[in-house]
């Protein structure tokens, strides 16, 4: 029994930590997609 609750244990933590991973990379994405669109947004505006 004790087997069985620490492979449940490790495999939910397992996919948990996999799950923040994961989230930590979109939160990434999505901050440099915007910093790239901002930057580009006031280059436009200040080339001329």
């Amino acid at each position: 029994m004790k087997k069985l609750m620490m492979f449940t244990l490790f495999t939910v933590l397992l996919f948990w930590t996999s799950g923040c991973t994961n989230t930590v990379h979109g939160i990434q994405e999505d901050s440099s997609n915007a910093w790239r669109g901002t930057k580009g947004v006031i280059h436009d505006a200040t080339a001329d």
